[in-house]
């Protein structure tokens, strides 16, 4: 009865107000219960493993399965747009072209020729090319030496540079494994041991590497804002986070043993050597860690403007005091190398970081814009039990989503106007009391996040979403599905720069295959993707609030 109930219907109310804190109630323990059935189960696994026996196994039964629980927002926030067919064939490069004669004993004898009608057809060609090199070898007694014809530019040992590069691209670009890669090489006559096609994929990359630090440093100086977002990566087994960093232009990856603060600072820094620096700002991060009176103390006697490297800061905070447990000893790394961060001169600084309001991100930029789909995600994970709660929560997320299509439109057209308007809404949205507590304190939750939520109304141009960074954490995820993970630090590079150039020249229109093989031919036909960022980056108005400030 209480699943249908009408609040609307009870005239007494004192009765009305009790039903309601009825119905929250049960809501409330509905949730309870719901997380701890899911955690009795947990615990009962884990003691059977204990046991040396099996979990509960996973019967599917023989019944329609249930709906999935999906908390994307891809409905409620796209708007369906018309379907516009491509001409795919019209920007087809052409390799070769063929007359096709009709046969003309079967022509009548009034036919008159009427010219050609072309036909497209793609194809691939993909075979093995294997050269024996005959390489002319002259001995000159008069100097004592071996004189010995160069292979042609762009071969090196025992595979050329055809082979390297779509191994390159397989892996990196197809996300192809190690033994697929192998098995598709033999089929047409490749003999390659697994070790030397894994060395293929991380020896000798320096050039790449280097490539890739330059993608970075252009990339940061190429906006004043960019999204970051994280996810989770094996090393020899071993878990580690890889750390995205990105924006319209360009995606780097840095694969770090930790996700804390101070590893999305050394992915923002392009892997430069840490630093320390002790001064006010400093101490205002520190403002509500607990330390006791002489520790801040000390700490305001170390202010200075100096800057310190990793090992001597280190020292200096262990000798002085070495009692500190873990969590203070890190807010006072993470303070002291934020501040040393923002006092950087040859460093370009990230002005604004979109991203979720994980706690690592805090402090890292002047500002930060959370992403609105991921605060809605929030509100489609509560699951009510009474038709009048669901009833509260869909319209809410209609006015939420309903809200967030007014920003959109905002970006468009920005007017000083517009942003008093949009502001004023946030506060009246924000502040609805429903009676459905859950949504309630959902709703205030949001309310305080205001100042992030709303950065675009200072920044018209920044995305109302992380998704860019999302996405390209989704390809690492793939990848590690496939491969699992690097062994060793040669593989971190390797994945963290190849994935790296690979989104990178994606985003740029560039064909990664032909830009690999341009640099292993020693073509270097193709511009440095660092280069064409920093083109593209003056054609776009990617900062347009900032150079107006």
């Amino acid at each position: 009865m209480l699943e249908t109930i009408d609040l609307s219907s009870i005239q007494d109310e004192n009765a009305r107000q009790l039903i309601v804190q009825l119905l929250n109630l049960s809501e409330a323990l509905s949730a309870d219960l719901r997380d701890a059935q899911g955690e009795i189960q947990r615990l009962r696994d884990e003691i059977n493993r204990l046991k040396g026996e099996q979990g509960k196994p996973k019967i599917k039964a023989n019944k329609p399965k249930p709906p999935r629980v999906d908390h994307s927002s891809e409905q409620e926030r796209r708007k369906p747009k018309p379907r516009q067919k491509r001409a795919k064939k019209a920007s087809l490069e052409i390799h070769r072209e063929q007359k096709l004669e009709v046969d003309k004993a079967s022509l009548p004898p009034d036919a008159e020729f009427k010219g050609y009608e072309d036909v497209v057809v793609q194809d691939v060609i993909f075979r093995a090319d294997n050269v024996r090199f005959h390489k002319e070898k002259y001995w000159a007694g008069s100097t004592g030496k071996t004189y010995l014809a160069q292979l042609p530019r762009g071969y090196k040992g025992q595979f050329g540079p055809g082979l390297k590069a779509l191994t390159l691209t397989l892996y990196f670009g197809g996300g192809m494994s190690e033994p697929k890669i192998r098995g598709l090489y033999e089929n047409i006559g490749v003999q390659i041991s697994a070790g030397q096609l894994s060395n293929l994929l991380i020896k000798g990359q320096e050039a790449f590497h280097t490539e890739k630090a330059e993608v970075c440093e252009a990339g940061l100086r190429s906006t004043p804002w960019q999204h970051t977002d994280q996810t989770s990566t094996r090393v020899d087994g071993q878990n580690q986070h890889c750390n995205i960093v990105c924006n319209p232009l360009y995606t780097v990856y840095t694969t770090t043993p930790k996700k804390d603060r101070l590893s999305v600072l050394d992915a923002l820094r392009n892997g430069r050597a840490r630093r320390f620096r002790l001064n006010d700002e400093a101490l205002g991060y520190l403002a509500s860690t607990p330390l006791s009176k002489a520790t801040r103390n000390w700490l305001s006697a170390e202010c200075s403007d100096l800057d310190w490297d990793e090992k001597t800061f280190v020292e200096r905070l262990d000798t002085n005091w070495p009692k500190l447990n873990v969590q203070q000893r890190q807010a006072i790394l993470s303070a002291a190398a934020v501040a040393a961060y923002h006092a950087e001169v040859d460093t370009p600084l990230v002005r604004l970081l979109v991203c979720d309001d994980a706690p690592q991100f805090n402090w890292l930029a002047e500002e930060m814009a959370l992403c609105w789909v991921h605060e809605g995600r929030h509100y489609k994970k509560l699951m009510p039990v009474f038709v009048h709660h669901i009833e509260l929560l869909s319209d809410f997320r209609k006015q939420f989503w309903e809200y967030y299509d007014q920003l959109l439109a905002y970006q468009q057209q920005p007017t000083p106007e517009e942003s008093a308007r949009l502001e004023t809404e946030f506060d009246r949205l924000f502040s609805t009391c429903t009676g459905f507590d859950a949504l309630d304190a959902r709703i205030a939750k949001t309310r305080e996040k205001k100042k992030s939520l709303l950065m675009v109304l200072k920044h018209p141009e920044i995305p109302l979403h992380n998704n860019p960074a999302e996405l390209d954490a989704r390809q690492r995820v793939r990848k590690r599905d496939v491969s699992f993970g690097p062994r060793t630090q040669d593989g971190v590079k390797s994945w963290d720069t190849f994935m790296s150039l690979a989104a990178t020249a994606r985003k740029l229109g560039i064909s990664f295959h032909q830009y690999i093989h341009d640099r292993i031919s020693k073509a270097n036909q193709i511009p440095s993707l660092a280069s064409l960022i920093e083109a593209r980056a003056s054609e776009l108005a990617l900062g347009a609030s900032w150079s107006g400030a």
